[in-house]
Order: structure tokens, then C-alpha cells, then sequence
């Protein structure tokens, strides 16, 4: 990098930057005799490596667990003998190994009669000396025995079956569905087990309640209402609901504010409320009132 004169004579920041760097670069690579002596390196010392105190505890007790040829077997098998190959058959129980542990369920078992004679051996072949029986003849006559099983025997039914295809394929009809086999059931129109125990059941608690009523009756706890008071009763009672229900109708359609949406919903208890009392009072036909206090319904029938 050359240093022009103008730049000698009015150095700037530039200038002086860009010789510091050259002369720093000069010093990294100058050389130097004392760099040739070998130089000794500083090696940083280790600090001490962690060693728990429970340590030989821990050996003691895994030494202790430890059994030797646990999981992969001894390390060394001895070899069997030239004579001790694996032989056809060899894992199998024989057959008086078999006839033991019968003998044996047997007894423990306290098996009888067949059972207990059973044997796995097969019968024993016949002696030379032994014939067997020869020259027995019967005087059925097969044939004419074969003939009258068959003329008295009904006629065999064909099976109901259907064609499903132009080309005249057959299927049996009783799986198809077209036969109401339903109808062929024991229990089909029959009144279910539960309704008629249901019904049993209804017909017990009315002669409860009828016995109930009758003693009350005699008491003079309860009145019956006439059929008059009850028509009349029920018809106020349709008159009030159609009252508060056109009065509901004249209502805003928008509750804005507090008051509206309180008149509102006192009307929908209203109405509800006289509705429960039309539907139980339709529902029942003979009404029984406390004597003591007409207002309340003691029971209904």
C-alpha cells in the first residue's frame, strides 16, 4: 500500500487505520530465534473424579443377587455320548406310562363300570383253536319287508321352493322371507308374560286403593264431588286460562325492560299451572276433597 504525499502531509483516519494493521500484520509473522527452543506444555490439572460413598455397598449387594447362568445357561454343556442321539418318537409318553397314570386317576377318581374297565390296549387277536360262529341264516325276507315299509310309509313331500330367474333357478321359499313364518311361533297372539303380570299388578293396587277410599269414607274424612261441581270446576278453570292467555296475546312482542319481563313470565306460570289442573281433573273421573279442608284434593280415581 503505497502513502501518497498529499496523504503523508494530511493524514486522515483511513491512513493511520490501514498502517496500524500492516504493522500488526508484520509482528504476527515476524520470526524469531526463541520460537526454535522446544517449549514446555502446561497441562491442566484434572479435578478429582466423584466416587459415591455408597459404592461398595451397592458391589455387596449386587454380588450377593447375582446367580450365575440365570438368563443365557451355563457357559459350557457337556456333550452327550456318541449313543445318546435324539431318537424318533423319543419325547413321547409310552404306553405304560399311560396305563399308570389311568390306573391312578382311577383310584383317585373312584371310576365304575365302563369307565373304569377301559383300556387302551385293543382286544387280543383269536387263538389258532378258536373258530368263529359260521353257517347262522335268517328266514327274514328282505325284500318283502322293504316293500310294505315303503307302501305304508307316507309320500314324501317335495320342497316349497321359487323361481327367481328367467332361466327357471330354484330357491327354498322358507328362508326367502315371502312366508310369514312368524304366525307358525307358540307365543304368536298372545298377550306377553310381563303385560299380564303388569295388569295383575294394576288390578291389586285399585282394590287397595278402592278398600282405602271406602274406610275413609266411612270416617268421614272424604267427600266425593258431584259430577256438577266437577263440570263446573273445569269449566272455570278453562274460562281463566283463556283469560290470562288472551291477555298474554295483548302483550309487546320485545320485553325491554323489567316489568314486561316479569308480567311476562307470571303469565306463563299462570297458564301453566291452570293447565296441570284441566289435565288432572280430566284424567279423573271421581274426586275425593278432605272434609277438614275443601282446597286440597286428598285423592284421586
Amino acid at each position: 500500500h503505497s502513502v501518497s504525499p498529499s496523504d503523508a502531509k494530511y493524514p486522515s483516519v483511513h491512513t493511520e487505520r490501514t498502517v496500524v494493521f500492516l504493522l500488526e500484520t508484520m509482528a504476527d509473522c515476524a520470526e524469531s530465534i526463541y520460537n526454535l527452543m522446544p517449549q514446555e506444555k502446561t497441562v491442566p490439572s484434572k479435578t478429582s473424579r466423584y466416587k459415591s460413598t455408597f459404592r461398595p455397598m451397592v458391589k455387596e449387594e449386587y454380588k450377593a443377587r447375582k446367580d450365575p447362568s440365570k438368563t443365557m445357561g451355563p457357559a459350557k454343556v457337556g456333550l452327550s455320548t456318541t449313543n445318546e442321539f435324539l431318537k424318533k418318537r423319543s419325547g413321547e409318553q409310552k404306553l405304560v406310562e399311560l396305563e399308570k397314570k389311568l390306573k391312578k386317576t382311577k383310584l383317585a377318581t373312584g371310576a365304575t363300570g365302563a369307565t373304569a374297565g377301559w383300556s387302551p390296549k385293543k382286544p387280543p387277536v383269536p387263538r389258532r383253536d378258536e373258530h368263529p360262529t359260521m353257517g347262522v341264516k335268517s328266514n327274514k325276507n328282505f325284500i318283502k319287508t322293504n316293500a310294505v315299509e315303503n307302501i305304508l310309509s307316507p309320500a314324501k313331500k317335495p320342497s316349497e321352493k321359487y323361481a327367481d330367474t328367467v332361466a327357471g333357478a330354484t330357491f327354498d321359499l322358507n328362508p326367502s322371507g315371502l312366508v310369514p313364518n312368524f304366525v307358525k311361533k307358540t307365543e304368536y297372539g298372545k298377550v306377553p308374560g310381563y303385560l299380564t303380570k303388569r295388569n295383575k299388578e294394576i288390578e291389586e293396587a285399585t282394590r287397595e286403593y278402592e278398600a282405602y277410599i271406602r274406610m275413609k269414607q266411612q270416617e268421614g274424612a272424604l267427600n266425593a264431588i258431584r259430577e256438577e261441581e266437577r263440570e263446573a270446576i273445569l269449566e272455570g278453570l278453562k274460562k281463566n286460562w283463556e283469560e290470562v292467555h288472551h291477555q298474554y296475546q295483548g302483550l309487546s312482542v320485545v320485553a325491554d325492560t323489567a316489568p314486561k319481563k316479569a308480567r311476562k313470565e307470571r303469565m306463563e306460570a299462570e297458564m301453566k299451572q291452570l293447565e296441570k289442573d284441566i289435565e288432572m281433573i280430566e284424567r279423573h273421573r271421581v274426586i275425593y276433597i278432605a272434609s277438614d279442608n275443601h282446597k286440597k284434593i286428598a285423592a284421586c280415581a
